[in-house]
C-alpha cells in the first residue's frame, strides 16, 4: 500500500543526495550513490558511459516498456580566471543566475583533491565603501569567489592547488520545516531522484511487478541540455521526465500538488500521454495541476531530438523559484508518487 510514509523515505533518499556536490561534468560520486541506493533495494542499475545511472525495477512487457528519467546534476560553475587579488572569477555552469547567488558559500574542488571554501561576493562588496554597491548589475562579470585561504595574489591561490577548470559548487542549504515544506537549491532535480527511489522501494516492498517492463534513466547533463540524448534501454516506447513541477504567476500547480506538463519551450508534450497522465491523477486521488511551462526544457526532450521514437511526457512535484532557492512540499512529493503508482500499475 502506497502510504506518505515513502514520501519521507523520498525526502530521506533526496537529502543525502543534495549533500553531494554534483553540478553537470561533476557528477560520478552522486552517480555511485545512486547506483549503490537502487541496487541496496534489490535492483539491478549500472553507470552508462556518459556517467548516468540506468536501472531496471523489472516488469512483463519488454517490447514496449517505460522509462521514468530524472537528473541528478545541478547548477554550479568553474573558475575562469585567477585574477592578481588572488580571487576567482567564475563561470557558470547551467542556468545558474548571478543574481540569486550573491553572498553564497561555495566550495572549490582542486583536481589534486583539495576542497576550499569561499564566498561569491561582488567585486568590493562593502557598501562602506562601494558607492554604487546598489547600482551594480549582478553578473558574473561583476562577482568573484573571495576564498577563505590567506590568498592574496595570483600566485598564493595557484600555491593551493587552484587552477581554472575547477568546479566550484554552491552550498545547498538544506532543510525540512515543521509545516513540511522542503527547502534547498538544487531541488531541481534530486528532489524527483529521491521520489524515484520511494517509489523503487514501494514497488519492492509490496511485490509489485510492472505489467510493462520499467527503466529509471538518472541524467547527469539534463542542465546543459543533454541528458537525456543516449542511452535508451532497448523496447522503450515511452519516456515520462520526472523533473520539477513549476510554481508561478500564471501557472495552477503549488508547491503541495503534482504538475502535469501539457507544453514548455521545446513544444507540445504527447497528447495522449498527457491525457493518460491526467486520468491517473484522477484515478488515484492526486492532488494535480495541468500547466504550460513558458522557459523549460526537458530529458526526454533530448531523447527526442537525439532521434528516438518514443511517446514523452514530463511530470514533477511543484517546486517554487526555480533555479534559486527552491522550496517544494511533502504533500506535492506524495503526490507525484500516487501518480507515478497508478500510472504504471
Amino acid at each position: 500500500m502506497l502510504t506518505k510514509n515513502y514520501a519521507d523515505l523520498s525526502w530521506e533518499y533526496a537529502r543525502e543526495l543534495l549533500s553531494i556536490d554534483s553540478p553537470s561534468g561533476f557528477t560520478e560520486k552522486a552517480a555511485l550513490w545512486v547506483k549503490n541506493a537502487f541496487e541496496s533495494l534489490g535492483f539491478a542499475a549500472h553507470i552508462t558511459t556518459k556517467g548516468g545511472v540506468i536501472a531496471d525495477l523489472g516488469g512483463e512487457d519488454e517490447n514496449n516498456a517505460l522509462l521514468l528519467a530524472a537528473h541528478t546534476d545541478t547548477l554550479g560553475s568553474m573558475v575562469a580566471q585567477i585574477k592578481g587579488s588572488g580571487r576567482l572569477k567564475i563561470t557558470p555552469l547551467g542556468g545558474m543566475n548571478a543574481n540569486n547567488a550573491e553572498a553564497e558559500n561555495v566550495r572549490v574542488y582542486t583536481r589534486g583533491g583539495k576542497v576550499m571554501e569561499g564566498t561569491l561576493q561582488l567585486c568590493n562588496a562593502s557598501v562602506h565603501v562601494n558607492g554604487e554597491y546598489s547600482n551594480t548589475k549582478r553578473s558574473f562579470d561583476a562577482m568573484e569567489v573571495v576564498l577563505d585561504e590567506d590568498v592574496n595574489s595570483a600566485a598564493d591561490a595557484q600555491a593551493l592547488g587552484i587552477q581554472v577548470g575547477d568546479i566550484v559548487c554552491f552550498d545547498p542549504r538544506t532543510r525540512r520545516t515543521e509545516s513540511g515544506y522542503l527547502k534547498s537549491r538544487f531541488l531541481d532535480d534530486k528532489l524527483s531522484v529521491g521520489i524515484l527511489l520511494g517509489f523503487a522501494k514501494y514497488l519492492k516492498d509490496n511485490a509489485i511487478m510492472p505489467k510493462r517492463k520499467l527503466y529509471v534513466h538518472v541524467t547527469v547533463y539534463e542542465e546543459v541540455g543533454h541528458g537525456g540524448s543516449a542511452s535508451l534501454p532497448q523496447g522503450v516506447t515511452e519516456a515520462i521526465s520526472v523533473d520539477m513541477g513549476c510554481v508561478g504567476d500564471g501557472l495552477n500547480c503549488t508547491e503541495r500538488q503534482v504538475s502535469i506538463c501539457a507544453k514548455d519551450s521545446g513544444g507540445p508534450y504527447s497528447y495522449g500521454v498527457v491525457g493518460s497522465l491526467i486520468d491517473a491523477a484522477k484515478r488515484a486521488g492526486a492532488d494535480y495541476a495541468v500547466d504550460v511551462y513558458p522557459y523549460y526544457g526537458s530529458d526526454v526532450e533530448a531523447t527526442l531530438r537525439a532521434g528516438f521514437d518514443i511517446l514523452h511526457g514530463l511530470i514533477g512535484p511543484g517546486v517554487y523559484a526555480s533555479h534559486g532557492y527552491e522550496r517544494s512540499h511533502i504533500d506535492g512529493v506524495f503526490a507525484t508518487l500516487q501518480l507515478l503508482a497508478e500510472y504504471v500499475k
